[in-house]
């Protein structure tokens, strides 16, 4: 969602037209040079006049100029805000609601503060019917070289002439941001603003185009989901699927509160969340339990067997949290915060709110953040700015910020994600802020249309958690139909899960194209279609990875109008798929063998791991110095063959006790596979081969976010 953009890639410059204005308002908007500005993503300069479109993003045109504004240069960008830099002084304006109108998406502080100040000219409507969308007008002098980083949603306008271009991104060979843990350095301008909405190119991933010139190892296993750690390699990559349980769905809709008086029957997490909690040594998944109707937890020690536990809050019942009135939930993401300083806010909530009863229509309500101690008893802390269904969050620990995926629109790619970012979970509450959240990704050319259906894919969610020593996500391409078809035909729409890979917390890289996690789309499954991830992504059961995943069946019985929606989103279950630990991609070699080369990598630990599956073949490991000569005695000739199928075995070699001599100097690793698959390597500090990188949503003998036990597991 975003293409290299060359300086100057876009400027216009209008012809000058007559402007007519009270004398006051004409010296306000004739004086001074014809300001140019460089923008960090597309913008688009027109003719401000009647009918012509304000954002990039949004369908909305301008009525009838006021007198005074009529064609006047008008800067197109974002409805979100873009980030702008005088490069000519001149004069430059600004419309933006007043404060003064309940609820109005203004500007009008942010404005102030970089010196704009009011026009005396009346307010007038910029678009539609709503009173929060009529606007005054500022002015300012824009200095060259001064900044204008303003949010959502402000107009600009100039002088005819007024000259727009948009800033190329630097390298990343020049980045003089915030340094990773695996040595990647990010731009100074974070997150990045860059991205363009409508683009249907892949997502580019700049740290593979620029990686650093030593990696640090030391967090976390290895996975080979990408080129980042290779160098050289006559290896074959292959990505892998999980196997669903044969015993799913291991939750279905049985008890009064998921059966919801026969309303879209539900007992599926709607994101909500699957996570481990070390306290008590339970498994437990937050869901949604009946159609709009109240959060519910249900228990396991195995994640095979679900228990529901009768709670509190609503007797009888396994619901943790239950409707407000009128407010009924909709999407809900939960997470477990393992460094919560305030033990009452070790559980957090994201809620997605709708209004109205069972069996009615539903309209929007709002969003809001609720934390609790115990993940049962829920305060409810506040309500966030506007939003939309299907948002979700997760924790990056890697930076130590809180990411929210906020659904947005694409012109071209329907459904899309923005990105906001804070170190504080509660940062959210009254709005975005000065800041809001940006454009990221959306569905691109790679993603085909379901030959059932033929519809543009749209990116519906995406959920995310730290493993080991990247961010894995789960995306979910929405394949249609949309919801008037599908609520006339009583079955539910088409999503799906994709896999993706982060080493930097924004960007993804999808390689892995394949269906990750499928739907069957028969009339008489379980999990027809509608597959949606939980918050936390995957949990760590030993040497399996366990995946779960709502699904809907649907019911073609009810058939009825949009709004009515007991048909297409009724009968949803839970399912559980299983992968092998650090089990996304391999790579392998057959009988003639072959070798796979490091980049430069650093480390402080002593005992050297592979996650290997070769019983009929081996895997030997010799160690380089940067200019590729081998380092004695850790030769391949000196290294003890592995020939077992195993997710955690040792490598040593004859005349060495371990790594220790190489701690911290840059060293490169060779790999020698025949006749099987190498999934991982890392150096570990404990001979029981404990990675100190992120486990997910955690497992049975893990004691917090990270693996410190390894065999112990």
């Amino acid at each position: 969602m975003y293409r290299t953009l060359l300086p100057l890639a876009l400027a216009a410059v209008l012809a000058c037209p007559t402007v007519a204005a009270e004398e006051n308002t004409q010296s306000l908007l004739t004086e001074g040079g014809v300001a140019a500005l460089e923008a960090e993503a597309p913008v688009e300069v027109d003719r401000f006049r009647e009918g012509v479109r304000l954002f990039t993003d949004r369908t909305y045109t301008a009525p009838v100029p006021p007198e005074g504004l009529e064609d006047l240069a008008i800067v197109r960008s974002a409805i979100d805000g873009q980030p702008f830099r005088g490069t000519r002084p001149g004069v430059l304006y600004a419309l933006t609601p007043s404060k003064h109108r309940p609820e109005a998406a203004t500007q009008e502080d942010e404005l102030a503060q970089h010196g704009f100040r009011k026009v005396d000219m009346p307010e007038f409507q910029l678009f539609g019917r709503n009173p929060i969308d009529i606007v005054s007008v500022y002015q300012k002098e824009v200095a060259e070289g001064e900044e204008l980083a303003l949010g959502k949603w402000v107009v600009f306008l100039g002088r005819p002439g007024l000259t727009v271009s948009v800033r190329p991104p630097k390298p990343w060979s020049e980045n003089e941001g915030e340094l990773l843990y695996n040595g990647i350095r990010l731009p100074k301008t974070w997150p990045p603003r860059n991205m363009v909405r409508d683009c249907r190119e892949p997502m580019p991933v700049p740290y593979l185009e620029y990686p650093p010139e030593v990696i640090p190892i030391d967090v976390g296993r290895q996975l080979f989901v990408d080129d980042f750690l290779i160098e050289a390699t006559g290896l074959r990559r292959e990505f892998h699927q999980p196997v669903k349980y044969e015993g799913n769905p291991v939750l279905r809709p049985e008890t009064e509160l998921e059966m919801n008086q026969g309303y879209c029957p539900n007992a599926a997490p709607f994101s909500d969340g699957v996570f481990y909690d070390p306290e008590d040594g339970l498994l437990k998944m937050w869901y949604q339990a009946g159609w709009f109707d109240g959060v519910a937890l249900a228990t396991s020690r195995d994640g095979l067997r679900w228990q529901r536990p009768d709670l509190d809050v609503v007797p009888g019942t396994n619901r943790v949290l239950a409707p407000r009135d009128d407010l009924r939930r909709d999407g809900v993401s939960v997470w477990l915060d393992h460094d919560a300083e305030d033990p009452a806010e070790r559980f957090k909530m994201y809620f997605f709110a709708r209004q109205g009863k069972i069996g009615q229509r539903l309209t929007g309500g709002g969003t809001f953040l609720l934390t609790s101690p115990d993940g049962i008893d829920w305060a409810w802390r506040g309500e966030v700015g506007r939003t939309s269904d299907n948002n979700t969050f997760f924790y990056n620990p890697f930076r130590k910020v809180w990411v929210f995926s906020v659904r947005h629109g694409s012109r071209f790619g329907g459904r899309a994600r923005s990105y906001w970012e804070s170190t504080e979970f509660l940062a959210p509450l009254g709005g975005w802020g000065a800041s809001p959240p940006v454009f990221w990704l959306g569905a691109d050319r790679l993603d085909q249309p379901h030959p059932a259906i033929g519809n543009a894919p749209q990116l519906y969610k995406l959920d995310a958690v730290a493993y080991e020593s990247l961010m894995l996500g789960l995306l979910q391409p929405h394949y249609g139909p949309e919801n008037p078809e599908c609520a006339k035909g009583g079955f539910p729409k088409l999503t799906e899960l994709h896999v993706a890979f982060s080493r930097d917390g924004f960007h993804w890289d999808r390689s892995a194209r394949e269906t990750f996690i499928g739907a069957t789309m028969e009339p008489d499954s379980w999990e027809r279609a509608y597959i949606h991830s939980a918050g936390g992504v995957c949990l760590v059961m030993g040497d399996k990875l366990y995946f779960y995943y709502g699904a809907f069946q649907g019911d073609e019985s009810n058939r009825n109008p949009i709004g009515h929606w007991n048909g297409m989103y009724a009968n949803a279950s839970t399912g559980l798929a299983i992968l092998r630990r650090d089990g996304f991609a391999s790579m392998g070699a057959g009988e003639e063998g072959g070798t796979l080369t490091t980049r430069p990598v650093k480390f402080q630990g002593r005992h050297l791991f592979v996650n290997v599956d070769c019983p009929e073949g081996e895997l030997r490991v010799e160690v380089l110095d940067r200019e590729g000569n081998v380092v004695e005695p850790f030769a391949a000739a000196n290294c003890t063959p592995v020939s077992s199928d195993s997710t955690l075995v040792q490598v040593t070699w004859g005349g060495a006790d371990d790594l220790s001599v190489l701690a911290g100097k840059p060293v490169r690793f060779r790999f020698y596979l025949t006749r099987g698959e190498l999934y991982a390597f890392w150096v570990s500090p404990d001979a029981s081969g404990a990675s100190h990188g992120y486990v997910a949503a955690g497992g049975p003998g893990f004691t917090g976010p990270t693996d410190t036990v390894g065999k112990g597991q």
